[in-house]
């Protein structure tokens, strides 16, 4: 017989802290700035190195209404202007109230990011796309002159890029992170949380698992495989549940239980939850999701949501995804048109590459291509090289050569597509019939972009919802916890608040919950990130 197995017995350690930030990207480093900002000690916790999905972004910020650096450029906004595009882009994802505080306060919200340190250049793009070259880094970062949306608001260029080579998040969090550190913020990286701690009805600290007394040795490895998880992890989830095996058992071996009090409030800001695929199927059991790429990091796992509804909190928009499918840069390609696999027009294919993935989402089998003629295939071909970065590039590269089905007319790509000749013909008919006419296009794409589709040779490039490496398909949750719009206190499904719990990014329901262009969740992060740690470090 074994020898009975000895019982190693560990004392739980106990940290505190006046606010404490659960979840260390873009939201809760600006919880954790606002909390000190308001006078409280402040304690964030990270499951893995910080950064979050923010470190792994673009590093865009949406604001308007006269930012210095739209001022800089040259670029003519006001807070009604800016308000009056956003109605239509949000929706009801916010109240009326809570919109416009986010466009009154996004002039500010620049002035407090670049005050932290955060670089930002006003080096204006002069074409649109999904995203701009180390040249630029003010765009248009949206639908804003696409159609419909010219007839509501002046269109402004408020994509606001972080300073930075290439995928330029880290050069946003970054500089806040270490801001947080020069004011005093405490950080415990490899540090689970495992549940919110109630007393009294009051959420007054969570529990923990941390690596944080484990040799150096081990913090080395574990902080090597983290990193190897998010990136280049995100692109393959095969290797990042691998990583993920490792640093399970490194957590298993080296982890320690810690109890940290929190005499003031508990901000959740812990992300969305797309890298956990059963919650993401429980919650939207008929979109396409498993052909996406989730995109964040494998903390976006929906643990602080599951954590908060745990003790009653309620949840909202938890079926919204947004998954992107751009087709531009090159610009040129706007002129194209986007059919489904009934030969049908889709969309105003100048639009944000969210509403083309959305409507990709929902047409027959999730299938549906890009006609082009022979001119604009070349002009396509000869913008690649000075509008792209390496990753647009790569990615339509792909666009052009495979999944490309070539043919001497529309009637000859049709039938070898396995698209009805009938429909697609009449489609590109009344399509170059509507620009010759001089009427308006029926999706509402701007004459500006409007070109009509030459006799032949043509081409289908195929934009299908599927999954490939080279040609990826973004995806993202946009629900989260219900919050009070004020505070950022969670509310309860029971009806109030949870006392003690603030909710922030995509833990939460926010501006973006309803549609997303790209830095709408970055700058909603900052707006309600700081609204959640100002209010937590308020006592009672």
């Amino acid at each position: 017989m074994w020898p009975p197995r000895k019982v190693r017995s560990v004392r739980t350690r106990e940290l505190s802290a006046e606010v404490v930030v659960v979840g260390y990207g873009g939201a809760g480093v600006s919880a954790a700035l606002a909390a000190r900002e308001s006078g409280a000690e402040v304690l964030a916790l990270d499951r893995y190195l910080g950064g979050g999905a923010t470190a792994l972004s673009g590093g865009i910020v949406y604001a308007g209404g006269g930012t210095w650096v739209q001022r800089a450029a040259g670029v003519d906004d006001d807070v009604e202007n800016m308000l009056a595009y956003l109605r239509a882009e949000v929706g009801d994802a916010v109240s009326a109230e809570t919109l416009r505080r986010f466009c009154d306060q996004s002039p500010a919200m620049i002035d407090w990011l670049s005050g932290h340190g955060v670089p930002f250049q006003p080096s204006l793009c002069p074409y649109k796309t999904s995203y701009p070259t180390d040249d630029y880094y003010l765009y248009y970062s949206g639908s804003e002159n696409s159609g419909g949306y010219r007839d509501l608001a002046t269109p402004c260029q408020r994509g606001h890029r972080a300073h930075g080579p290439g995928v330029s998040g880290k050069a946003l969090f970054g500089p806040l992170a270490a801001s947080a550190a020069r004011n005093g913020v405490r950080v415990r990286t490899g540090t689970r949380v495992t549940n919110l701690v109630v007393e009294d009805g009051r959420v007054t600290g969570v529990d923990a698992i941390t690596l944080d007394s484990a040799p150096a040795a081990v913090r080395r490895r574990f902080a090597a495989l983290a990193g190897i998880s998010a990136k280049p992890g995100v692109y393959h989830q095969g290797l990042r549940r691998a990583m993920e095996a490792l640093l399970t058992g490194i957590e298993r071996k080296h982890g320690q239980p810690l109890r940290v009090r929190a005499t003031s409030g508990v901000v959740l800001t812990t992300g969305g939850f797309i890298a956990n695929g059963s919650m993401v199927a429980r919650h939207a059991p008929t979109y396409p999701w498993a052909q996406g790429l989730p995109l964040g990091t494998a903390g976006d796992d929906g643990s602080g949501i599951t954590m908060a509804t745990e003790i009653g909190a309620a949840t909202g928009k938890m079926d919204a995804l947004s998954t992107w499918r751009f087709i531009a840069p090159p610009a040129v390609l706007f002129g194209a048109i986007a059919v489904n696999a009934l030969g049908e027009r889709m969309i105003d294919e100048s639009r944000y590459g969210a509403a083309l993935g959305a409507a990709i989402a929902t047409s027959p089998g999730h299938r549906a291509w890009l006609l082009v003629d022979a001119e604009l295939e070349a002009q396509a071909r000869a913008q690649l090289g000075p509008q792209s970065v390496w990753f647009q590039r790569m990615q339509t590269e792909r666009l052009l050569r495979f999944g490309r089905i070539a043919g001497a007319s529309v009637d000859e790509v049709a039938a070898r597509a396995g698209i009805d000749r009938s429909v697609l013909c009449a489609t590109v008919d009344a399509h170059n019939a509507a620009i010759a006419e001089q009427r308006p296009d029926p999706f509402g794409k701007p004459d500006d972009l409007r070109r009509p589709i030459g006799a032949g040779p043509v081409a289908l490039l195929d934009i299908s919802f599927t999954a490939r490496l080279t040609y990826p398909m973004p995806m993202l949750t946009l629900g989260g916890l219900l919050v009070d719009e004020r505070t950022g206190a969670v509310r309860a499904e029971s009806g109030g608040v949870i006392p003690g719990l603030f909710a922030a990014g995509r833990a939460a329901v926010g501006v973006c919950s309803n549609s997303y262009v790209s830095g709408l969740s970055l700058a909603d992060c900052v707006f309600s990130g700081r609204r959640a740690g100002a209010c937590a470090a308020q006592p009672g």
